[in-house]
């Protein structure tokens, strides 16, 4: 099964999941709300938030726990290197969804989801970008919504979306026969026009005004998405984006300082242990502070933004 995309479903939009002050770029401080409409900041994951392939950073924890042999490992870094070293174009990103939706054919769901929440703030926290996790805190003080938008797979997606305070989360979704097993085909796949067309229900949804949202990403293949937006960004740009970032007069952001979330807030008291406990979900004690920490400061910055009519956070 070479990942045969399934008849066109509509964006399964996850909420509720949690401008940089990076190249002297910031968010901007202004109400949310403007003649009634909400504002958004949405984001690319992979070399935009983080540092890596989202969904390849986890092939060795696939392979500890079974899913795969280690040609799968080793050839999962090569593609990891490969995309790290010059990005990914329409054709290599094809190749790549071929590829992974027939390596996950026949994969357990619940195995997966159990995997990347053990593994999750191992191998994803460390590889964070600063400057990325600093414009998330900023559009959020300014009372926008952060939304995630990824290609890779939502099980890998929303643990990361719920670690970094999303408040939606659009991935790409697999088809799950009745034994709870990957099929190997694509439900909806998150990509090029398709990311728009998502980014324009949301919009729709949630009443969005998109002249005046945000976008970032690294990947040409995401022009349609950054095209729809008031304020697009080219972060660590490929060659293409570049020359189109260029063509249209578009900011260029460069990211470099993947950090530790548990970093950033070193300074941060902890909450008890029985608070912990009530967030964790599986993630770790670690990871459990950062949400925490991200649902306390969302609650004071509801606070601090009623009076401007920001619609509360779900």
């Amino acid at each position: 099964m070479l990942g045969r995309v399934a008849d066109p479903a509509r964006p399964k939009i996850r909420p509720g999941i949690a401008e940089p002050q990076s190249g002297g770029v910031r968010a901007e401080a202004a109400p949310a709300r403007f003649g009634g409409m909400r504002t958004a900041a949405f984001f690319d994951l992979d070399k935009t938030i983080i540092a890596k392939s989202s969904t390849l950073a986890f092939s060795r924890s696939f392979y500890q726990g079974g899913l795969i042999n280690r040609r799968a490992v080793l050839r999962s870094a090569y593609a990891q290197f490969v995309y790290l070293v010059g990005g990914a174009d329409h054709d290599q990103m094809e190749r790549m969804r071929a590829y992974l939706s027939s390596m996950a054919s026949g994969w357990d769901v619940e195995q997966v989801k159990a995997i990347v929440a053990e593994t999750l703030h191992q191998l994803i926290d460390p590889i964070i970008y600063d400057e990325a996790a600093t414009l998330i805190e900023e559009h959020h003080l300014a009372g926008r919504d952060v939304v995630i938008v990824s290609t890779s797979g939502a099980e890998v997606v929303e643990p990361i979306g719920e670690l970094l305070g999303a408040d939606h989360v659009i991935a790409t979704r697999m088809v799950v026969g009745d034994d709870g097993r990957y099929s190997g085909e694509i439900e909806y796949y998150a990509y090029g026009e398709t990311k728009a067309e998502a980014v324009r229900e949301l919009a729709a949804t949630q009443g969005y005004d998109l002249t005046r949202c945000y976008a970032y990403s690294d990947s040409a293949t995401d022009i349609p998405m950054l095209s729809e937006v008031g304020h697009p960004f080219a972060v660590n740009p490929d060659r293409a984006l570049r020359r189109e970032a260029a063509a249209r007069d578009w900011p260029v952001l460069m990211f470099t300082r993947p950090v530790r979330l548990r970093d950033r807030f070193s300074a941060v008291s902890m909450p008890a242990p029985t608070t912990l406990a009530a967030v964790a979900v599986g993630a770790g004690a670690a990871t459990a502070g950062v949400v925490w920490l991200a649902v306390r400061r969302r609650g004071a910055n509801r606070s601090r933004l009623a009076g401007l009519g920001r619609a509360t956070r779900r």
